[in-house]
């Protein structure tokens, strides 16, 4: 199938790759703009036809900007921007850089955001078999009088109006994003696991045991919260293990937990995290690289050495003596239920 519009998608990571692929199989004429090098190579061998990303953004309808969010400004100010044909449409896997990344637009450009809910694995997977994830979509510059539709239009290709296309803005896109890698999806997600193994192994239990329990078995409980709903997720676990998350989760994530995660997306909304990001980045990342060093020599990388313990024998892989996907129970050992695995996953642009 071919002869749809002409999108150029410039970097081919984890989302680039499963959105080139999406937008092929509906019949888009898909060029892949990167820099020589393994990006490139690898478009080259999923039979994508590639180009530099400036030529192909001026050869394009559409134009996928989906490199990472601090690399997008000087890539738009020093190639793309003088590029981009007059009625192009260049669109946003988040809105990072359209808010923060002082870029100066093209005129009779349109500038859309399309940002999948779901990494870019889970989106290609979710398209192969029929179904979709939901986008949010928002509109930063209307100059065709049809941004709106040409958004829309994007998102179908990429399978998201089977499951929903949520109409927002490019603000609050970026602040529930940001709010929810910091709190759950990626930072508060990691604390919260490090602290319980970190508990368990301080009172004498061994590591191995206390990663199967507090680490491990996310993974089965979230996609039954993911496939049921919460709902279905508390029809899922035993009395025993529903009694003591009513009586003793609101201790874990009690009022000292919501005071901080207010003050977090205070932080988000007010640009003080980009800014401090973004200066770091222009530092060279010497902060990230800092704190990356201090979570491996700490809490985080006493998680890992844990679930190296835990899993030294290939069990996280390996499926069960029927052939079936190995994995315990919910706790107190009550069934999950039959429904269809949903796949959750990690932050949708990682």
């Amino acid at each position: 199938m071919s002869g749809g519009p002409a999108v150029a998608v410039l970097g081919f990571g984890n989302q680039g790759t499963a959105q080139a692929h999406c937008l092929r199989a509906s019949g888009w004429q898909v060029v892949v703009g990167a820099r020589p090098g393994p990006g490139r190579e690898r478009a080259r061998a999923a039979g994508f036809e590639t180009a530099d990303p400036a030529e192909a953004a001026a050869r394009s309808e559409f134009v996928a900007a989906l490199v990472p969010d601090e690399e997008f400004p000087s890539l738009h100010r020093d190639s793309i921007r003088a590029a981009l044909r007059p009625g192009a449409a260049l669109v946003f896997a988040h809105g990072f850089s359209i808010l923060y990344g002082q870029l100066d637009w093209a005129p009779e450009v349109d500038v859309v955001l399309v940002a999948p809910t779901a990494p870019g694995r889970v989106l290609a997977e979710e398209y192969d078999a029929g179904r979709g994830v939901p986008a949010y979509l928002a509109v930063a510059v209307d100059a065709s009088g049809r941004a709106w539709e040409r958004a829309e239009a994007y998102a179908a290709a990429l399978g998201c109006a089977r499951a929903r296309e949520l109409r927002t803005t490019v603000a609050e896109e970026v602040a529930v994003d940001l709010f929810g890698e910091q709190t759950v999806l990626v930072g508060g997600l990691l604390e919260l696991v490090s602290a319980a193994v970190d508990t368990l192994v301080d009172a004498g239990y061994p590591p191995a045991v206390a990663y199967l329990e507090c680490a491990h078995q996310m993974k089965y409980l979230a996609d039954l919260l993911h496939r049921e709903g919460p709902e279905g997720f508390v029809r899922g676990v035993s009395a025993t293990a529903l009694f003591g998350a009513l009586t003793r989760g609101p201790r874990a994530v009690g009022p000292g937990v919501r005071r901080a995660m207010a003050e977090i997306l205070g932080e988000v909304r007010s640009g003080r995290f980009a800014a401090e990001f973004l200066a770091d980045r222009e530092a060279g990342g010497a902060a990230l690289a800092r704190l990356r060093r201090e979570a491996a020599a700490g809490a985080w990388g006493r998680l890992e050495s844990a679930r190296r313990e835990a899993l030294a024998g290939g069990a996280d892989r390996a499926g069960g003596p029927d052939g079936r996907p190995a994995g315990p129970a919910p706790p107190g050992g009550a069934p999950e239920g039959d429904s269809p695995d949903s796949r959750p996953e990690s932050p949708r642009r990682r």
